[in-house]
C-alpha cells in the first residue's frame, strides 16, 4: 500500500468549490434580494397552484395484471357489472328494512342517476344467497342491507364535492331513521381531509427546544425552521402543479412534507452550525457564510443527491404509483437543497454577527471551548480571519465526545458487538413480516367506512367487505360447447378452501362471459384472503376451464390489491439492490475508500432491518398499536417497506456523509486514522444528535395522523433515524472505522482512475491533502 497525493487539488474541484463559495458569499452579501426572491417564489407558486394545481387521487391501475385484464373483459361485455364497486350500507336496529321499501327504491334510483355510476342494486328486490352462509345483500333478520353501486371511475378519485350528490340521494333513508354508511372506496372519499398542521406544530416545537438546549442561541434555533418551512411550502406548490399533469397518491403531500421538513431542517442546521463556528473563529459574516457553503454546503449537495437517487430508485418497481411517491418526496428534497445553498446563506447574512445575541445559555457551535485559555482547539478553531482553517495542527480538544471516541478506540470489538446485538434484537420480527393491504377495519370508528365495515362484518361476515369477482371469458368457445363449459366450471367452485360462499355462474347478456362472486371466510387484509385469491386465479379457475379456449380472471378491489402485493414483493429485492448499489458508488466516488463504501452500505441495511422489525412488532403484532389509534393487528402495507427503504437509506447517508467527511478531512490532514475518528466524532456528535432528534420529532409527530399508512411511515422513519444516529453512528461506525484503520481508505489504482472525483467538503480549496490509500 503506497501513500501519495490524492487528486483532490485538481483545478476542476477548485472551480466547483469556488462556485459554492461564491454562491454563499453572494447570497449573504445580497441577502435582501435573495430573501425577496424566495418569498416571491413562495407566493407565486401558491397562487398558481391554487388556480391550476391538480388533485391527489388513489385511482391507479396496473396494466398486465389478471385483475385489470378481468376488469377490461367485464367493461367490454357487461359494463354494468364491471367498473369499481362500493357499498352503501343501510341498517335499522329497531325494525326490518322491508318497511322502507319505497325509500329504498327512491334512493337506488337517485344513485343510478349520479355521474359516473354504472349501476346500483336494490337489496330488497335482489336475490339473496342460498345454499350457504348469508352474504347478503339483505341480512336474515332484515335489519341490514347493502346497495352495491358500480362506478366507471374509482370513487375515491371523484373529489369531495361528489359526496354532496351521494348524501342527497340517500337522504330519504336517513330521514326515515335508518343509519346509512359508505363502504369501500366511496367511504375513503368521505374520510375527513388529513390535517398535518398539528403534526407540523409538534415537530417544530420539539425542534426549537432541541436546538435551544443543544446550541443555546435563539436565532440559530429559529433560522433552520424558518428556511425549512419556506422550502417545504415552495415544494408543495411545485408538487401541486405536477399533480395537474399526472396523478399522485393522496398520501403524497403528507410524505413530501415529512421528508421536506426533516431534510430541510437538517441541511440548514449543518450550514448554520459551520457558519457560527466560523464566526467564533473570527471571520466576518459574509466570509463565514461563504466558507460554510463551500464546505458543509457541498456535503449538503452530495447528501441531497444521494437521497434523490434513493427515491428515484423506486421507479425500478415498475409501478407508477410507487415511483410517483418517490418523485413527490424528491420535490421537497430539491427545494431543501436549493434553500440550504441560497436562502440559508442569505439569512445568515441578514443576522450578521447578531445570530447569537439572544441566547438561553452560552452559545456553542461544533465544539465546546478548549480546556486551555487561548488554545486553538480542533481543526476548525485554528483559522485566522480571512483564511481557511488550518488542518495541519491536528485536534487538541478533549470534550465528552472525544473521550467517548477514545473509549471506542480502546475496545472497538466490544462496541461493535454491542451494536450488532442491539440491531439483531430489533430486526428479529422482520422474519415474520406479513405484507398486505390495511383494510377499513383498522380505521377510527369516526370514519364512515369503518362503521360500514363493522355493519357488514356483523351481518354478513368479514369477507363481505371484499367480494371477489370471478370472470370466465368464453368468447372464443363455440356456442355449442358453452353449456358444457358452464357445467364443467361450476363443479370446482363448490368447495374451495377459505371461501365462505361462491355464487353460481351466470352469463352476461351477450353470453360471452360467465361471472360469479366469491366471499372469503376472512377479512380482505387477512392472509387467508390473499391465499384464496391466488388459489382461485392460479389453480381453481384454470382447472375449471381446462381443455377449452376460455380465459379466466379474478378481479375486484381486493384482487387488485393482491396483484399489487405480489408485484411489490417480487421487486423489493431489486429495489434494495439498486438503491444500495447506487449509494455504494456515491460513497466510493466521494471518499475513495472501498471498505468505507462497503461498511456504509452494510450498516445502513442493518439499521433499516431493525426499523422494519419495530414496525412489525408495533402494527402486525399489536405491541402498542392500540395506543397509536390502530384497531387490532394489521398487516404491513405492501409498499411501506419499499418506501421506507428508499427514504431511510437516503437519510442515513446524510449522517454518513457528514461524519465521514470530517473523518476523511482529519485523516488527510494528520495521516492518523484513529485520532481522525475521535476528532470527527467530537465535532459532529452535537450537530448530528440535534439534527437526528429534530428529524425523529418531525416524523414521530405524524403518528397522530388518522391514516394508518402515515402512522407506519412516521413510526418507521422516526425509529430508523433514531437507530441510525445512536447505534450506528455512536457504536458501529467508530468501532468499524477504528478496526479498519488505514485500510478503510484503500482503493485499487485501476478503480481510482475509473471513478469520478467528487469532493464532499470542498477540500480542493485547501490545496489538496496529505495522504491517500491508493495502491
Amino acid at each position: 500500500m503506497s501513500h501519495q497525493q490524492p487528486a483532490h487539488g485538481s483545478g476542476t474541484l477548485v472551480r466547483r468549490a469556488g462556485v459554492l463559495h461564491a454562491t454563499g458569499s453572494w447570497c449573504a452579501r445580497h441577502f435582501v434580494v435573495v430573501i425577496v426572491l424566495w418569498i416571491a417564489a413562495l407566493v407565486a407558486l401558491q397562487a398558481v397552484q391554487h388556480a391550476y394545481g391538480g388533485d391527489y387521487s388513489d385511482n391507479f391501475a396496473i396494466p398486465g395484471t389478471q385483475s385489470q385484464d378481468g376488469l377490461d373483459v367485464l367493461e367490454k361485455h357487461a359494463p354494468s357489472a364491471g367498473g369499481y364497486s362500493s357499498q352503501v350500507v343501510v341498517h335499522d336496529a329497531d325494525k326490518p328494512l322491508s318497511g322502507l321499501s319505497s325509500q329504498m327504491s327512491t334512493v337506488v334510483g337517485s344513485l343510478q342517476k349520479l355521474p359516473d355510476v354504472l349501476s346500483a342494486q336494490n337489496p330488497l328486490t335482489a336475490p339473496s344467497s342460498t345454499g350457504g352462509p348469508d352474504v347478503g345483500p339483505l341480512s336474515a333478520d332484515g335489519k341490514t342491507a347493502y346497495i352495491t353501486v358500480r362506478f366507471s371511475e374509482q370513487p375515491s378519485s371523484l373529489g369531495s364535492g361528489y359526496l354532496d350528490g351521494v348524501d342527497s340521494a340517500v337522504r330519504p333513508l336517513r330521514s326515515a331513521g335508518a343509519e346509512v354508511e359508505y363502504g369501500g372506496s366511496l367511504g375513503e372519499l368521505a374520510r375527513p381531509k388529513a390535517n398535518d398542521r398539528v403534526s407540523e406544530a409538534i415537530g417544530f416545537g420539539v425542534a426549537v427546544l432541541v436546538l435551544l438546549i443543544g446550541f443555546g442561541s435563539l436565532l440559530a434555533a429559529l433560522l433552520p425552521l424558518i428556511t425549512a418551512l419556506i422550502c417545504v411550502v415552495c415544494g408543495l406548490g411545485l408538487l401541486g402543479l405536477l399533480a395537474a399533469a399526472t396523478t399522485f397518491a393522496t398520501v403524497s403531500p403528507t410524505l413530501a412534507t415529512m421528508i421536506g421538513l426533516g431534510v430541510g431542517i437538517d441541511y440548514a442546521l449543518f450550514l448554520v452550525t459551520r457558519h457560527r463556528q466560523n464566526l467564533m473563529d473570527g471571520r466576518d459574516p459574509v466570509a463565514a457564510a461563504g466558507a460554510a457553503t463551500a464546505t458543509s454546503g457541498r456535503a449538503v449537495l452530495l447528501s441531497g443527491c444521494t437521497v434523490i437517487i434513493a427515491l428515484c430508485g423506486l421507479w425500478v418497481s415498475g409501478i407508477g404509483f410507487i415511483g410517483k411517491l418517490g418523485v413527490a418526496a424528491a420535490v421537497t428534497v430539491v427545494t431543501a437543497v436549493l434553500g440550504a445553498l441560497t436562502l440559508v446563506p442569505a439569512m445568515l447574512g441578514l443576522t450578521g454577527r447578531y445570530i447569537d445575541r439572544i441566547h438561553v445559555r452560552k452559545p456553542v457551535a461544533e465544539v465546546e471551548p478548549g480546556p486551555e485559555p487561548g488554545a486553538e482547539p480542533g481543526l476548525e478553531r485554528g483559522a485566522r480571519p480571512g483564511r481557511e482553517p488550518t488542518a495541519e495542527r491536528g485536534p487538541t480538544t478533549h470534550g465528552t465526545w472525544h473521550r467517548y471516541a477514545q473509549r471506542v478506540e480502546r475496545r472497538p470489538w466490544w462496541f461493535l458487538a454491542a451494536g450488532v446485538v442491539v440491531l439483531a434484537v430489533l430486526a428479529f420480527p422482520v422474519f415474520f413480516i406479513q405484507l398486505g393491504h390495511i383494510g377499513d377495519g383498522a380505521d377510527p370508528k369516526s370514519f364512515t367506512d369503518r362503521r360500514a365495515y363493522d355493519l357488514m362484518s356483523t351481518a354478513f361476515g368479514p369477507g363481505s367487505n371484499g367480494p371477489l369477482t370471478l370472470v370466465i371469458d368464453q368468447s372464443e368457445v363455440p356456442q355449442s360447447d358453452r353449456s358444457a363449459l358452464e357445467s364443467q366450471a361450476q363443479q370446482p367452485l363448490a368447495k374451495v378452501p377459505d371461501a365462505a360462499f361462491i355464487t353460481p355462474l351466470t352469463a352476461t347478456q351477450d353470453g360471452d362471459v360467465l361471472t360469479a362472486t366469491a366471499y372469503s371466510v376472512a377479512a380482505p387484509q387477512d392472509e387467508r384472503t390473499t391465499s384464496l385469491v391466488n388459489h382461485l386465479s392460479d389453480d381453481v379457475l384454470p382447472a375449471a376451464v381446462h381443455g377449452t379456449a376460455a380465459g379466466t380472471y379474478v378481479t375486484g378491489t381486493t384482487a387488485a390489491q393482491v396483484d399489487f402485493l405480489d408485484i411489490v414483493s417480487s421487486r423489493l429485492p431489486l429495489i434494495i439492490a439498486v438503491v444500495v448499489g447506487l449509494a455504494f458508488l456515491v460513497i466510493l466516488a466521494v471518499f475513495r475508500g472501498l471498505l468505507v463504501a462497503v461498511k456504509a452500505a452494510l450498516l445502513n441495511v442493518l439499521s433499516i432491518a431493525a426499523s422494519y422489525g419495530v414496525v412489525v412488532a408495533v402494527f402486525q403484532w399489536g405491541w402498542g398499536g392500540p395506543a397509536l389509534g390502530v384497531s387490532g393487528d394489521v398487516p404491513i402495507e405492501s409498499y411501506v417497506p419499499m418506501m421506507m427503504f428508499a427514504i431511510v437509506f437516503g437519510l442515513s447517508m446524510d449522517y454518513e456523509i457528514f461524519l465521514l467527511t470530517r473523518i476523511h478531512e482529519a485523516w488527510l490532514a494528520t495521516n492518523d486514522p484513529r485520532a481522525s475518528v475521535a476528532h470527527a466524532l467530537e465535532i459532529t456528535a452535537r450537530v448530528i444528535t440535534c439534527a437526528a432528534l429534530i428529524m425523529v420529532s418531525v416524523f414521530a409527530a405524524f403518528i397522530i395522523s388518522d391514516n394508518i399508512v402515515v402512522k407506519m411511515l412516521g413510526l418507521g422513519l422516526a425509529v430508523s433515524v433514531l437507530i441510525d444516529a445512536t447505534v450506528v453512528r455512536l457504536l458501529l461506525v467508530p468501532a468499524v472505522m477504528t478496526l479498519l484503520g488505514r485500510a478503510a481508505w484503500w482503493t485499487p489504482r485501476w478503480l481510482d482512475r475509473v471513478l469520478p472525483h467528487l469532493d464532499a467538503e470542498g477540500s480542493g480549496t485547501a490545496g489538496g491533502a496529505k495522504a491517500s490509500g491508493n495502491t
